[in-house]
């Protein structure tokens, strides 16, 4: 019997892992069924589903952006700090300030990277050095309290729909509708189809056609821009700006995304896949929290994650030559 040609897609099987854990863990733990556990679940998938959208576009480019943190914890600080500064009480101006500026750092990893051919793992490891040394040094190390945070980004961040009596946080459609705008650009766009010919090979991508600069910059100011946007976004939803916040998090997202099967050769990847590896990674810290496992051993799960998720992809394309050849 022939399976569904679905079935054969990296998302299915990532859905179906995700399936599978969620009725082992609600089967040890009833607790898990709580609409207040399952929403808070959710909620964690906010903030570090942005930023994989980000690590996406940059995954299947066939770069890898270790950046994105340092872009995030200087878009959000200096969108606060800025507030602070002159008592501005409102939430679009600042969301579209943090936005830029992590476009704007973003630009500078496409600079180098592009103008002078440097490898994406070192530029973007320099620019998260420089940007969040000069934060610190440049700006301060204070942490920026609740009862020091604007008002209307506490505001923002709180907000709720109320569904079984539990609060479900509004962000997460903020996360789904910009996972939507990630998607049409992928699908629907020149630029974003051409970034899969980009990151499979990027002299032929430049010999059928495809504006490889436009590419590799488009790719990198939007990551940034993601970046900034999820900084401000955490911010207003743990009402503190912290400096020296999103430090370790690279491993987890960039886990997230090679578990929900992008190619971390470039070319592969998809939003629904990076959404379903979010979840299932959210899941997993969350089981190992609820277990009371040592931080020291979530990471040697996580670090595991992208070890096997990587290898399985490796071989998934090496069939995939034979097959073809």
């Amino acid at each position: 019997m022939r399976l569904p040609a679905f079935l054969h897609r990296s998302e299915a099987a990532v859905a179906l892992v995700l399936l599978a854990a969620i009725v082992i863990i609600g089967a040890i733990n009833p607790a898990f069924w709580q609409p207040d556990n399952i929403f808070n679940l959710v909620r964690a998938n906010v903030v570090i589903g942005i930023m994989a959208l980000a690590v996406l576009l940059v995954m299947i480019s066939g770069g890898i952006d270790v950046s994105f943190p340092a872009f995030a914890a200087a878009a959000m600080y200096l969108t606060v700090i800025a507030m602070n500064h002159f008592g501005y009480q409102g939430v679009v101006l600042p969301f579209i300030a943090a936005t830029l500026i992590g476009a704007f750092c973003g630009l500078l990893n496409a600079v180098f990277i592009h103008t002078f051919r440097m490898i994406p793992l070192i530029v973007t490891l320099g620019t998260a050095s420089v940007v969040r040394g000069l934060l610190l040094g440049l700006v301060g190390t204070s942490i920026v309290n609740i009862d020091r945070m604007p008002q209307s980004l506490i505001g923002f961040g709180r907000s709720t729909v109320s569904i079984a009596g539990s609060q479900l946080t509004l962000m997460i459609f903020v996360y789904l509708g910009l996972a939507v705008l990630v998607w049409l650009f992928l699908t629907r766009t020149m630029l974003g189809r051409g970034l899969h010919a980009y990151g499979g090979d990027p002299e032929s991508a430049r010999r059928v056609g495809f504006p490889t600069r436009r590419i590799v910059y488009a790719v990198y100011i939007a990551a940034g821009a993601l970046a900034g946007f999820a900084g401000l976004l955490h911010a207003s939803m743990i009402w503190l700006a912290n400096p020296r916040d999103f430090v370790g998090y690279e491993l987890d997202v960039i886990a997230a995304v090679v578990l929900g099967g992008a190619s971390i050769f470039g070319g592969r990847g998809s939003v629904l896949g990076t959404i379903l590896g979010v979840a299932l990674l959210v899941l997993i810290k969350n089981s190992l929290i609820i277990l009371r496992v040592d931080n020291t051993w979530q990471s040697v799960v996580v670090g595991a994650v992208i070890v096997v998720a990587t290898a399985v992809t490796a071989l998934r394309d090496r069939r995939k030559a034979k097959a073809g050849s």
